[in-house]
């Protein structure tokens, strides 16, 4: 067996998404030869998806012309070899415009080549005691969804160095579908939890694809979330589901914990585990609202009370997965009962409220809130943390219920404002601390392509 010395760690695009073939430095004498197969540090820094390899198989072959495959499995591959050499050929295998594609090249000791989820692998040995060796980063499951192709298929036309008549292949790998008969292997599938809630309504409207929506009665989030799901099939999971009673967080902080640390704790694991990209909302409580700008994604965070600091908690929780996003927000409104409803409401039956005019912010409208989700995965924006918010200039409560006066037709001059403390003083339950300063900085999210709707656009679509 002749080996290739002296080469440097190096990447070949192939033509098919993901499929990316490495040519690695093989240092030898006449004593042999020694490499690094696997480099986590040197690979994923040149380039390679830190994929989180979790078993190593070998497969060797007697006889030059073992051949083996088309099959594609639900994940990622790291292929390469011990000794000998073969000839692989690759189809793409998934759901999209690539299906079909095929990349084919020789593989001996000083190369390897990374083989992404859903891509047909197969071989063909061209030297004797070829030990074939792979990493994988699932273990074998029988409820896993695979896809064959014939290594015949006359689509694809592989152009096997040595004719199929004429070496060993098994009766099952001959058996395989053609082309036009193979069931493609699906996209990685979204999971969004709490989607029953306002924004998980929200996100209804602009996911498509294999996305599964879970409410707190399909999936309880603060309980060992390991067995319930087979989460390799996933790929991004949306954390849309809280615990939202503000004020009733300050006695109940137990089931504020529960609903926002806890539930959290078990997503970012998983998250972790598998690979999965983790999208979790958080909100402008988790500052102090003493500042006088506004607030940026990297300022430390301040909360006043309970709710805020189970929100600021998670924050924590989710940067530490590898791939996540942080949606920070503040003011949401969306389907259901809500202030701007309340107000419209208070108009139309002609009453004149006193509303709060010194917490100053954005109004945020859901809709807004799931399309930059949307954009932000589909751009493969930098992981880590974004504020979120409609965009425009601050104002406070009153003034927003006055503007909601006026687009439904009533006096703008019928809202008087009052204090936060002066609003409160007669509430007999208890009342959680409110950041006076809840404006967030977009130029983060606006930086990656997105531009955030001006609040008093959204609000004047919002109301008809």
């Amino acid at each position: 067996m002749t080996v290739e010395f002296g080469k440097q760690l190096a990447v070949t695009e192939t033509g098919i998404p993901g499929l990316v073939l490495w040519d690695l430095p093989v240092h030898g004498d006449s004593r042999g030869w020694f490499k690094e197969n696997w480099q986590r540090e040197k690979m994923t820094a040149a380039g390679l998806a830190d994929f989180g390899p979790v078993q190593n198989n070998i497969s060797f072959n007697d006889a030059v012309g073992t051949t083996r495959g088309i099959h594609a499995e639900p994940w990622d591959k790291w292929v390469s070899v011990a000794t000998g050499r073969i000839f692989g050929a690759w189809v793409d295998l998934r759901e999209g415009p690539t299906f079909g594609n095929v990349f084919a090249a020789e593989i001996d000791p000083s190369r390897a080549i990374y083989v992404p989820r859903g891509v047909g692998n197969s071989y063909q040995t061209l030297e004797p005691d070829t030990a074939y060796t792979y990493l994988v980063n699932d273990h074998w499951s029988p409820d896993a969804a695979y896809s064959f192709l014939n290594l015949a298929d006359e689509t694809v036309a592989i152009d096997w160095p040595i004719p199929l008549a004429d070496v060993e292949i098994s009766a099952k790998d001959l058996a395989h579908p053609r082309l036009a008969d193979v069931v493609p292997i699906p996209a990685k599938k979204t999971l969004v939890v709490g989607a029953a809630g306002q924004l998980g309504l929200a996100l209804r409207d602009v996911f498509d694809g294999p996305v599964e929506y879970a409410t707190r009665a399909d999936l309880d989030l603060t309980t060992d979330l390991s067995g319930v799901r087979r989460w390799r099939d996933y790929g991004t999971i949306v954390n849309a589901a809280a615990y939202t009673a503000v004020d009733a967080a300050e006695t109940d902080r137990a089931g504020a914990w529960a609903g926002n640390v806890t539930a959290v704790a078990q997503l970012a694991r998983i998250a972790t585990e598998h690979g999965i990209t983790l999208v979790h909302v958080s909100s402008d409580y988790v500052f102090d609202g003493t500042a006088s700008a506004p607030y940026r994604e990297d300022q430390p965070v301040a909360p006043l009370g309970v709710y805020g600091q189970t929100k600021a908690a998670a924050d924590a929780i989710v940067a530490t997965v590898p791939h996540h996003y942080i949606v920070r927000t503040s003011w949401v409104i969306g389907e259901g009962k809500n202030f701007v409803r309340t107000m419209a409401s208070l108009a139309e039956r002609g009453v004149d409220p006193s509303v709060v005019d010194d917490q100053i912010g954005r109004l945020t409208f859901t809709g807004d809130i799931a399309r930059g989700i949307r954009h932000l995965l589909e751009s493969d924006a930098a992981y880590g943390t974004y504020n979120l918010t409609g965009a425009g200039d601050a104002a406070s409560w009153a003034d927003i219920a006055a503007e909601v006066y006026s687009l439904v037709g009533a006096d703008r001059g019928r809202v008087s404002g009052v204090s936060t403390d002066a609003y409160f003083a007669s509430a007999t339950g208890p009342v959680a601390p409110r950041p006076r300063w809840s404006v967030l900085d977009l130029a983060k999210i606006e930086a990656t392509g997105f531009t955030p709707t001006p609040w008093r656009v959204s609000l004047g679509e919002y109301l008809g």
